[in-house]
Order: structure tokens, then sequence, then C-alpha cells
């Protein structure tokens, strides 16, 4: 679940107890990159994408957002392991959209969005499933040597770590 809400609120309880007591939620400064997040979020949350290849199973990420977001790209890990072609037991991702500077174009600009990044995964587990160019060379040969003992590993992947 997406908490930057929460954080938010968090951060600014943090935040008012070394200011005065009587600053009223109006003064208060909000960030731009914060501002940017709640609004993604929110959009997030009523759009969430599921179907495809790995249906059943529910993943995990972490995203890290940088101060100088939406400039540089958000930091994201696969903390579900899983047996996928572009996606490493580690939880390292190849998603072009999440690099700073791409060969084909088609990494990061800042009119990207978390509903970018979201989208991107999304299409990991169903129409970008790369076998041509992995990141986890064994899960991409395994699917080439044998696509129904490839599709037995990833459902125990799914019955083992992503319920």
């Amino acid at each position: 679940m997406l908490t930057l809400a929460s954080k938010l609120k968090r951060d600014d309880g943090l935040k008012g107890s070394r200011t005065s007591a009587t600053a009223s939620d109006s003064t208060r400064r909000v960030s731009v990159r914060d501002k940017l997040l709640v609004k993604e979020v929110a959009e997030l949350e009523a759009n969430l994408p599921y179907e495809g290849y790995y249906q059943g199973g529910k993943f995990q990420f972490e995203t890290e957002v940088p101060d100088a977001y939406n400039m540089v790209p958000p930091k994201v890990k696969c903390l579900t392991r899983i047996w996928h072609p572009n996606i490493t037991e580690t939880g390292e991702i190849c998603l072009s959209l999440l690099r700073e500077h791409s060969i084909d174009g088609t990494g990061w600009a800042p009119t990207r969005t978390l509903k970018d990044v979201v989208w991107g995964l999304n299409s990991l587990f169903t129409d970008l499933l790369n076998f041509d160019d992995p990141l986890n060379i064994e899960a991409a040969e395994h699917h080439l040597r044998d696509k129904e003992d490839f599709r037995s590993k990833v459902d125990d992947y799914i019955k083992r770590y992503a319920r």
C-alpha cells in the first residue's frame, strides 16, 4: 500500500513540534515534489492495474523518490521473490523508463509520473515481458528451453512468495 499521505502527516507533525504551536496548517510550506506525489498517489490508488501472466500473485515494490523528483527517476526494487526474465531474484528491475539516460530514448523524462512507473511495472508482467534482452538470464533461458516448466516455476514462486 502506498503510504505517502501518512508519511507527510508524520513529517508535518515533526515540523510542527519544532515550530511555534500557533502556526496554522495554511502557513506550512509543502514542497512541489510532495504536492506532485500526493496527487499521483491518489491517481494510482484509483487506477491500479491487475492482469497478465503472473496473475494471482501479490508483488510488493519499494519506491524511493529522490529530492530531485521529477527531474530524476524514482528508484524501484521488487521486494517479492519472483522468477522473471526482467527482474532478478534480488529485486533489481530492468525497465527503460527507470533509467535516467536511455539509449533508445525511452528513459526518464520530467513529464513522467509515478503512474507511468506503475504502468511500466504492470507491462513487465504482461506485454513487455522480454526474453530477448533479459536481466535474469537464467529465467529467460529456462523459458526458451521448456515453457511448461518455466510456467510451473513461476506458479511455484507465486505460491511460495507472492500470496
